[in-house]
C-alpha cells in the first residue's frame, strides 16, 4: 500500500504541474483534460498491494494536497502577504459630476500596476468613504487603455458617494508585468487584492467598508479575492465567469460538434480548483449576481451555476435575470446600476 500511496502522490503532484487553462480570448477558456490514471506513464506495481481497493480518505487528502500546491489556488494566495503601497498620483483628470478623477499607481508583487482613482467631492464621513475595488472585464492588454471602457460604471458609484479603484492589472496599459490571463496564473488576483490593500491605507477611505464590483473576468477574479480577504464585504458580480472550472472545461464555448469530457479525477481536480469549492468560507458577506440571458460572452448558466453553489453551501446571494440582454446588460444598464449601488449602501 506504500508504493501505492507513493504512486499516486507522484501522480497528483504531476497532475499539479499542468497548465490547466489557457485564455485566448474572453469569450473562452480552454482547459486541456488532465490524465485517467490509466493514461499516466507511471503504471502503479503489479501485485497484491495495489489490488485492494482504494482508500477514498488518503486519495482525498493526496487530490487536496495537489490542488493546494497550485499558485492559483486559494490555498496559495492566502499564504501569500499584500501590503499594497501609498497610492501614487500619476495624472489628475478632469473632474466628473462630484467626484475627482486621477490615474494612481501602487505596488503588486513588485510592479507598478497603473489604476483609475475615483474619490467623491467634499469632506469624507467619519471614517472615511466606503470603497470599491472595480474588477474589469477581458480586454486584450495591447488594446486597454486606464481611462477607455467602464466610464459610467465607476461614475455611477463616484456620484453615491464611494471610492473606486479600478486596476489596470499587470501587463494592462503602462503597468508593469506580463498579462498571462485571470484563470490559471494568480497575477491579476494578487494585484487586485493589493488594490484593496492600497485602499486601506488611504485616510480618505474606510477600511472597514471596502466591497468588489467585477463584470466578466472581473467576476472570477472578485470571487476569489473575497475568498482570500475576509476584510472584503461584499461583491456585484456582472455577467461573471463564475461557475466551477469544470463547467468552464466542457461548457465555455467549445468548438462545434466537439465534445470535452472530463474522467472523474479531472473533474474532481477542477472542482477543487475553483473558488466554488470554498463558498462557506464567505461566512455570511453577500454576492449579488447580473446576468443577461441572451449573453453571447459568457453564458447565464454559468450565473444559474453559482446560485447552486451558494444555495448548497449556505450563503446569502440576490440573482437578477435580464431577459434578451446582453454581456454588457446595454438594454437595462441603469437598472442594474442602481440595484448595484443600493446592494452596496445596504452592506458597505
Amino acid at each position: 500500500m506504500r508504493r501505492l500511496t507513493a504512486w499516486a502522490l507522484t501522480l497528483l503532484l504531476g497532475l499539479a504541474a499542468y497548465v490547466f487553462v489557457t485564455q485566448p480570448q474572453e469569450a473562452g477558456v480552454r482547459l486541456p483534460s488532465l490524465p485517467p490514471l490509466e493514461q499516466s506513464p507511471r503504471t502503479p506495481p503489479q501485485d497484491s498491494e495495489a489490488q485492494g481497493p482504494p482508500d477514498s480518505a488518503l486519495n482525498g487528502a493526496l487530490l487536496q494536497q495537489s490542488v493546494d500546491a497550485q499558485p492559483i489556488s486559494l490555498a496559495a494566495l492566502r499564504a501569500r502577504e499584500y501590503p499594497g503601497s501609498a497610492l501614487t498620483v500619476e495624472r489628475t483628470l478632469a473632474a466628473g459630476a462630484g467626484y475627482t478623477r486621477q490615474v494612481v499607481s501602487y505596488r503588486s508583487d513588485g510592479l507598478t500596476i497603473y489604476a483609475l482613482l475615483t474619490v467623491p467631492s467634499g469632506t469624507p464621513p467619519p471614517g472615511g468613504w466606503p470603497g470599491i475595488v472595480f474588477n474589469h472585464g477581458y480586454i486584450p492588454p495591447a488594446e486597454y487603455r486606464t481611462t477607455e471602457r467602464y466610464v459610467a460604471y465607476q461614475d455611477a458609484f463616484a456620484r453615491a458617494g464611494f471610492v473606486t479603484l479600478k486596476s489596470d492589472y499587470r501587463g494592462h496599459g503602462d503597468s508593469e508585468g506580463q498579462a498571462r490571463g485571470g484563470y490559471n496564473d494568480p497575477g491579476y488576483t494578487v494585484d487586485v487584492l493589493n488594490a484593496a490593500a492600497s485602499l486601506k491605507k488611504d485616510p480618505r477611505v474606510n477600511a472597514r467598508r471596502l466591497g468588489l464590483w467585477g463584470h466578466s473576468m472581473g467576476g472570477q477574479l472578485s470571487l476569489r479575492a473575497m475568498l482570500v480577504d475576509p476584510d472584503l464585504k461584499a461583491a456585484s458580480l456582472w455577467a461573471g465567469v463564475v461557475a466551477s472550472y469544470d463547467v468552464l472545461a466542457t461548457d465555455w464555448n467549445p468548438p462545434a460538434g466537439v465534445q470535452t469530457p472530463l474522467d472523474d479525477l479531472s473533474r474532481r481536480y477542477l472542482r477543487l480548483l475553483s473558488p466554488n469549492a470554498s463558498l462557506r468560507d464567505l461566512r455570511g458577506r453577500p454576492l449579488q449576481l447580473h446576468h443577461g440571458t441572451a449573453d453571447k460572452d459568457v453564458p447565464y448558466s454559468f450565473q444559474v451555476a453559482l446560485a447552486g453553489d451558494l444555495r448548497a453551501a449556505g450563503q446569502p446571494f440576490t440573482a437578477f435575470k435580464y431577459e434578451g440582454d446582453d454581456h454588457n446588460l446595454s438594454r437595462n444598464l441603469g437598472l442594474a446600476l442602481r440595484r448595484s449601488v443600493q446592494f452596496f449602501k445596504d452592506h458597505l
